[in-house]
């Protein structure tokens, strides 16, 4: 009777934590790489576009990354160094971080130089800019690896600070009317990938 009861405790506290946590939606162009003392662990296959953070102030370390056309079948890939922001979370709100995208690589090379990213409310016109840190204090710790849905409760009870979501399917910049080629956005990522993605991706496209 007395362990029935420690376990039904132990739900209802994974609930009430996971009940208090917002989830942020990333863009595509901005990779988050650290939510505080969590690196997020994206990958060749599957990226991660959604954490989930606690209310109240964190730090998150991003990076810019996008790719533009240039003529038939040439395209330029263009990076940020790795910056840091603070942003603050209210209960019962999620967000996006959100930026205005460069109609060009000159213009984004620019971007990339010194990003400028705002936060807002989903739903909300209103978007806050959030400053550049330049030197954040935060401690090391292992990894967060990308956590099924199923799992969410789970890991924000374990680590009390974010939990991580891989990115849905969509399509890169569905509102611009000339989109990047698939030949393009293959070679992109191909570039960024390690040696072992590289090969188990061979092993699965030549799989028969």
């Amino acid at each position: 009777m007395r362990k029935l009861i420690r376990l039904t405790t132990a739900a209802a506290l994974c609930f009430s934590l996971n009940s208090v946590a917002e989830i942020i939606h990333f863009p595509e162009e901005l990779v988050p790489l650290q939510a505080d003392d969590r690196v997020i662990e994206q990958s060749f296959f599957s990226r991660v576009d959604d954490i989930e953070l606690a209310p109240g102030t964190h730090k998150l370390k991003l990076r810019y990354t996008d790719l533009y056309e240039q003529g038939y079948d040439n395209h330029t890939t263009v990076d940020s160094k790795p910056f840091w922001v603070q942003v603050t979370i209210d209960e019962g709100t999620d967000y996006e971080v959100v930026f205005n995208r460069a109609d060009n690589a000159v213009a984004a090379k620019a971007f990339a130089e010194s990003p400028q990213v705002s936060l807002k409310p989903k739903g909300s016109a209103l978007a806050e800019p959030l400053s550049i840190l330049s030197s954040p204090k935060v401690s090391a710790a292992p990894t967060v690896k990308q956590v099924a849905p199923a799992q969410v409760a789970t890991a924000t009870v374990t680590t009390g600070k974010a939990a991580i979501f891989p990115a849905k399917a969509s399509s890169r910049h569905a509102a611009t009317q000339k989109e990047p080629s698939a030949a393009a956005m293959l070679d992109f990522w191909w570039q960024k990938a390690t040696v072992q993605e590289r090969q188990a991706f061979l092993n699965k496209v030549t799989k028969k």
